[in-house]
């Protein structure tokens, strides 16, 4: 089994995107993610986790998270288990504001 340390990040927008999916043939352990809010106001957060073997059911890992100007949020307190074809997705309330770091572990 191979084991990989990965990173993703995105800026969000305020429509919802894909942060990571976790590759086919792969589980992720999602070691830590950080939202930080780079506007000059406070902006809110929303991010989940997508389960691909539950017909993508949405879980809520964070749910309108008011984030203060020049601050970091963490939505994930401790690691996260993902499986192929899972995603992290998160969206702000306005655009090029919010950027999500995240580092991951996967095995395939």
């Amino acid at each position: 089994m191979a084991e990989t340390f990965k990173n993703a990040k995105k800026v969000l927008t305020d429509t919802v995107s894909d942060v990571y999916t976790v590759p086919a043939g792969t589980t992720a352990i999602i070691i830590g993610c950080q939202v930080t809010n780079v506007d000059t106001v406070a902006r809110n957060l929303t991010f989940s986790w997508s389960d691909a073997s539950d017909s993508n059911t949405e879980t809520y890992l964070a749910d309108v998270i008011v984030i203060p100007t020049a601050a970091s949020y963490e939505p994930i307190g401790g690691k996260l288990i993902l499986e192929a074809g899972d995603k992290l997705r998160g969206f702000g309330s306005t655009t090029a504001t919010l950027e999500v770091t995240v580092s991951v572990l996967e095995l395939s």
